[in-house]
């Protein structure tokens, strides 16, 4: 612990000694340092800096020489570089300052523990100055007794240093003080020179590592002299119109200086400058008329001027001066061309002759007005017509021939030489081949191959092809030497031009060969509408438009059909560019596809928008096939089915329209001893007449055995004894008397235990009642039945028992007819009644019905018994009515029945003349 505490105290009084030694006069004296103190140094030179303890700081705490640390910027300097000169001194060396920075401390490691800066400086690396080079100077004229001298040169690399730059200049005999520069290192002005006597001039350069001096100059100021450019400058018109005459003046002493002059010029508007030859202005002047200029045109004018001998410097160019030369005629006629309009007579001709205006340096002047002369050569004889306008074109009708125009243009001093224009009949002249085309500097270039006869100029005519103006004919005439040519007209990029050369003979022309061309192309606008045509199961005709002209932007090269289905790949199909249609085939049936159509020029292509269609599920004659056979085969089951329902139609009839009886036509009443006479039933009044009387008769069917049935099929008999019975004591007590007033109960009803009953279902009727009360007016009245008799079976289908009488019965069956009996006559039972057949009634026994006791197995009576019944009783009224006797009935062999036993059936009717009518 205690040696602990004894080390950092040894430190803390080792550091405060080292940093403040001793105070004397208020300065703190440094433990050391470091020379040279502050040096520049030559980039690339060699360099040894050493660093020198004090004594006094030697007796604290063992600090030593070899303990001392180099470094540049915070970097230690390797070990390799320092030298131990004796226990206060050591060195470092570099031998190459290209690495050395600033600063560069000397260090100390106090105890081989604490690291402590003893002295550090700051070290300037440069270059020395170079020789300065190329060395001038000139004389500027600032005003006619005032000429400073400025000298230039060259200074030199840069030397990384401050650098101080001197203009030293002196006579032979005498100094004088330098020039420094002002802010540049290179230039310096001397404010006044004098002329005629020579000056030496030189550069001296000097910075921290050395001086450097120019190669002197010595010169006249004279002879470096740039005088002012002369002022005042007037342009006036001469008497010839090829002649201008300038005026200046000079502004230096001819005393001083005798000058030569520049003139040049350039007509307003033209960028080039031309120039009076130097040897024109080679002596001091003051005026010069220029010549060879043209008339009527406007020019602008300059000069300048500089020492006649040729030595030192030209002015700069005066300010410049316009001036217009006077009129003179015209030097050539103006081009003319034509168009010909054949197409409303091929007998006469709408010729528009056009000509260009002509070029101010070939017009000279103002053209006041052009004179158009036309003579036809075929009558040579007929006087030419002229005509005068002021205009560049002139429309003719003229009939078809050939022509010579010939055109003039005048101005106020007189008329050019005239142009003529042959017009032939025909052009059967030989034409151009090869016309073509080519872009060129912004150009169009138009080439052609010459004919082989001596051709006289060409014309080359274009126009702009567009879908939204007219073609507005351009043209230009070309000498007949040359076979190519650019077009002088405002040719303008992504645009079509047809452009049409024509060989002019002497005696005539050849026809015109065409030619289309683009400046430069692009892109079309827009790419094609593509749509469809047709469109099948496996394929699909597309058809589109062309582009117009002023969507193509150059020329179509080729169209590409790209189509693809919802989420499979796009296909490509390229397509010729005269091409409208395009059938695509191999395509999926009942699929969905995307079609696009791109159109493609030197430049690129465009993608019109996208369409859509759906193949055809089924191709053509595809429904056809499958429709025609199976409306074939449908018609083939309907006919089969018509004639097996044609075959089979009394079987479909019984079961799906069965026969239900008309009551109206029961021949029941037929039965009864008195029949009333047949009746018109026309009208409502006749078929109740008043004061009838209508019968009712009882049909009593008794069994002859009744040990023949079961048990069961007598039950209904015992079922209507016991009705019988039961309703002999009721009438109705109403003008008369009613057989079944009260309601019986039907056969069907006596089962309770059958669930269907048969066909010939039960059917209630009425009694009507038609007598008068003690020999008053009688009154119709109709007194309901609640009878359920099963119908005659004969009534439904009489046909089927057409031959049934030889059948045998099993039963007794007969009648009791009570005929003639007077209805007042209350004593004599209303059950018994008679009925009396005469030949009279065999009308109306012909359709008479056998009696149907019950319809199936179930009920009461069987089948069996049911159509013995019925076939006896047929066979017993068909033979009485045969013979015309009454008819009595007959007991079939076998023990009867008594009376008591009988079951018998009540079937009250109301006996009509043709029947019954049910109510």
């Amino acid at each position: 612990m205690f040696s602990a505490w004894n080390w950092v105290a040894h430190g803390l009084y080792l550091l405060l000694n080292i940093f403040f030694l001793e105070v004397s006069g208020g300065l703190v004296q440094s433990c050391g340092h470091i020379i040279p103190e502050s040096p520049v140094l030559a980039l690339g030179s060699n360099f040894t800096a050493l660093c020198i303890l004090n004594e006094s700081c030697l007796d604290f705490g063992n600090i030593y020489a070899n303990q001392i640390i180099w470094k540049i910027k915070n970097r230690v300097v390797p070990k390799e570089q320092y030298r131990e000169i004796n226990r206060t001194v050591s060195s470092v060396t570099f031998n190459d300052t290209s690495s050395l920075a600033t600063p560069l401390t000397c260090n100390i490691l106090a105890d081989g523990q604490i690291e402590q800066n003893i002295y550090g400086i700051t070290v300037t690396i440069g270059l020395p100055p170079e020789k300065p080079k190329n060395l001038s100077c000139i004389v500027h004229q600032v005003s006619k007794l005032t000429y400073p001298m400025t000298c230039t040169w060259n200074p030199g690399r840069h030397t990384f240093l401050d650098t101080h730059f001197r203009l030293k200049y002196r006579w032979p005999q005498e100094n004088f003080p330098d020039c420094i520069p002002k802010d540049v290192n290179n230039s310096c002005t001397i404010t006044d020179v004098q002329f005629f006597v020579n000056l030496e001039v030189w550069v001296e350069a000097a910075n921290a590592l050395g001086k450097a001096e120019s190669d002197p100059l010595v010169l006249d100021p004279i002879e470096i002299v740039k005088p002012l450019s002369p002022h005042n400058l007037s342009v006036n018109s001469g008497i010839l119109p090829t002649v201008l005459k300038l005026s200046w003046e000079n502004r230096i002493s001819a005393a001083v200086m005798k000058l030569k002059f520049n003139i040049r010029y350039r007509i307003i508007g033209d960028t080039n400058w031309m120039q009076v030859p130097p040897e024109d202005t080679a002596s001091p002047r003051t005026s010069f008329s220029v010549q060879g200029l043209r008339p009527y045109t406007e020019y602008v004018f300059s000069i300048r001027c500089m020492k006649e001998d040729g030595v030192g410097y030209w002015s700069d160019w005066s300010e410049e001066k316009t001036g217009v030369t006077t009129e003179d005629k015209p030097t050539k006629g103006p081009p003319i061309w034509r168009i010909i309009d054949a197409s409303r007579s091929p007998a006469s001709w709408t010729v528009h002759l056009m000509w260009k205006a002509l070029e101010p340096f070939e017009a000279n002047g103002v053209i006041l007005q052009y004179e158009v002369t036309v003579r036809a050569k075929s009558s040579l004889s007929s006087p030419p017509e002229k005509y005068s306008v002021n205009t560049t074109n002139l429309t003719l009708k003229l009939p078809n021939g050939t022509y010579e125009v010939t055109v003039i243009a005048r101005n106020r001093v007189g008329a050019s030489p005239p142009s003529v224009l042959l017009i032939p009949a025909s052009n059967s002249k030989a034409p151009v081949k090869n016309v073509r085309t080519l872009p060129k500097d912004g150009k169009l270039w138009v080439g052609w191959t010459a004919p082989n006869s001596y051709v006289l100029k060409y014309v080359i005519e274009w126009c702009l092809v567009s879908n939204s103006s007219d073609c507005i004919i351009e043209w230009q005439n070309e000498p007949g030497n040359v076979q190519g040519t650019y077009l002088k007209g405002d040719i303008k990029p992504f645009k079509c031009y047809l452009i049409t050369v024509y060989p002019l003979y002497a005696d005539g022309q050849g026809s015109g060969q065409s030619v289309k061309a683009y400046l430069q192309q692009d892109r079309p606008s827009k790419g094609p509408t593509v749509q469809t045509k047709k469109v099948g199961k496996a394929e699909a005709v597309l058809t589109w438009n062309h582009l117009t002209v002023d969507e193509q932007n150059g020329f179509i090269r080729s169209y590409t059909i790209f189509y693809k289905t919802i989420d499979g790949n796009e296909t490509a199909v390229t397509v010729d560019p005269s091409k409208t249609e395009y059938t695509l085939s191999s395509l999926t049936s009942d699929t969905l596809y995307t079609v696009r159509m791109m159109a493609y020029t030197d430049e690129g292509g465009r993608s019109g928008p996208d369409f859509t269609f759906t193949t055809q599920k089924f191709g053509k004659g595809e429904i056809e096939a499958i429709v025609v056979p199976v409306c074939l085969a449908f018609l083939l089951i309907v006919l089969l089915g018509v004639l097996f329902c044609f075959n089979k139609r009394d079987l479909i009839k019984k079961h799906i329209w069965p026969i239900v009886p008309d009551p109206s036509k029961s021949n029941i009443a037929q039965w009864s001893p008195q029949v009333p006479a047949k009746h018109n039933f026309s009208s409502k009044d006749q078929m109740y007449p008043e004061g009838s009387f209508t019968d009712v008769s009882v049909v009593e069917i008794e069994a002859d055995d009744k040990k023949s049935f079961s048990e069961q099929d007598l039950k209904p008999f015992d079922l209507l004894k016991k009705e019988k019975s039961t309703s002999e004591g009721h009438s109705s007590g109403i003008g008369g008397s009613s057989c079944m007033s009260s309601p019986r109960q039907s056969v069907s009803d006596s089962d309770e235990g059958e669930a269907t009953q048969n066909t010939s279902s039960t059917v209630q009727y009425s009694t009507v009642v038609l007598n008068g009360y003690r020999d008053q007016t009688p009154v119709q009245v109709f007194s309901r039945s609640e009878s359920t008799q099963p119908l005659l079976d004969s009534e439904e289908r009489s046909e089927d028992h057409a031959g049934g009488g030889d059948s045998a019965t099993q039963r007794q069956q007969y009648f009791k007819r009570n005929g003639g009996q007077d209805e007042t006559n209350t004593d004599r039972p209303c059950f018994e009644r008679t009925k009396q057949i005469t030949p009279a009634n065999e009308g109306d026994l012909v359709g008479f019905a056998q009696l149907q006791i019950s319809g199936q197995s179930s009920q009461p009576l069987g089948i069996e018994l049911e159509k013995n019944t019925q076939e006896a009783a047929l066979s017993d009224v068909l033979q009485t009515s045969t013979e015309g006797q009454t008819v009595r009935p007959e007991t079939v062999e076998g023990s009867p029945l008594s009376v008591d036993e009988m079951p018998k059936s009540y079937l009250p009717q109301t006996v009509r003349q043709g029947g019954y009518m049910p109510q």
